[in-house]
């Protein structure tokens, strides 16, 4: 597939997946605030780690884009894609299932719970942003020019678009835990007879 259709792909995967996110933050707060019997975190703290996860990665990959334009600008050959190009391997997609894989999470990841709710959105909305620039930056391929190592799943050396999906399967893969704390808040509710309420 050219590199063209592959960037259009990932860039309508982050738009739903962060118009998915976004319609979390217009959830009712008795939601936000439910804590899961497993003792996991609530709403609102899912919300605040996607946030944090993704300016971690943001940082890399912005730092990414520079460097690999800074290739491109000293390569006399402009043709680095090679034929078969891909942002997926199976250790990648595993990213976007919930509790496929093992990891144990730096401390800078975690949520405090402390954090608006209307913050942790612009924080998100500004983040969107931000990857689809490094998309528009990047229109011809020059991402595949710096890697960057990324220890989640073995993963090995990631190149900068490889690091957009990343962030993106991140994001869906707690869109699935956010959907199992709704569906327990909601099996909850009816058990004490409070749906509708």
């Amino acid at each position: 597939m050219p590199i063209k259709h592959i960037l259009i792909n990932l860039t309508r995967e982050l738009i739903r997946t962060f118009a998915v996110v976004d319609e979390w933050f217009d959830k009712e707060h008795s939601l936000h605030c439910y804590k899961p019997a497993s003792g996991g975190w609530c709403v609102h703290e899912v919300l605040e780690h996607i946030m944090l996860t993704n300016h971690y990665l943001l940082v890399i990959i912005e730092k990414g884009c520079e460097k690999a334009l800074r290739k491109h600008e000293l390569l006399a050959d402009k043709n680095y894609i090679s034929e078969g190009y891909t942002l997926a391997n199976p250790a990648l997609l595993a990213i976007g299932k919930n509790k496929s894989f093992e990891w144990q999470r730096p401390e800078h990841h975690r949520p405090t719970g402390e954090k608006p709710l209307e913050e942790i959105r612009r924080a998100i909305r500004n983040q969107l942003a931000r990857c689809l620039d490094t998309i528009d930056q990047l229109p011809g391929g020059e991402g595949v020019l710096h890697q960057t190592t990324m220890s989640v799943n073995n993963l090995g050396k990631l190149d900068v678009y490889q690091y957009i999906y990343f962030l993106s399967l991140h994001v869906q893969r707690h869109l699935q835990q956010l959907c199992a704390i709704e569906e327990e808040f909601k099996g909850s509710s009816v058990a004490f007879g409070i749906e509708g309420r």
